[in-house]
């Protein structure tokens, strides 16, 4: 069984704060398990997007870890993010969107391999 999203993402903000990156929560999605979307603010008017791993990614050994895939492999404009959550948030819902502001791009999360 998947960690609540709830507590996934209060351990997620404890760490990006333990780190010295500020970071929020811009959307509370369902309780049990709405999906995580997570946006890297650079502070220069570009970010990145990070959304939930296909299931196909998941290793069989750890079925029940959060990982994440980079929307693109670089920084776009942030109203890029800002159209791509307004239609994941269309899609589903139950849909989290974090926030997190750090110059250099550290998002400490997860990434699928490949």
């Amino acid at each position: 069984m998947r960690l609540k999203s709830s507590i996934w993402v209060s351990a997620y903000l404890r760490r990006c704060q333990k780190e010295g990156v500020f970071g929020a929560v811009r959307r509370r999605g369902a309780e049990e398990a709405g999906a995580v979307f997570v946006k890297v603010a650079l502070l220069d008017g570009n970010a990145m997007l990070y959304t939930p791993a296909p299931q196909t990614a998941y290793e069989d050994s750890r079925p029940f870890d959060r990982i994440f895939v980079p929307m693109t492999k670089e920084p776009v404009p942030e109203s890029s993010v800002e159209q791509r959550l307004a239609k994941e948030i269309r899609f589903d819902p139950d849909a989290w969107v974090v926030e997190t502001e750090d110059k250099a791009g550290r998002h400490f999360l997860d990434l699928a391999k490949g």
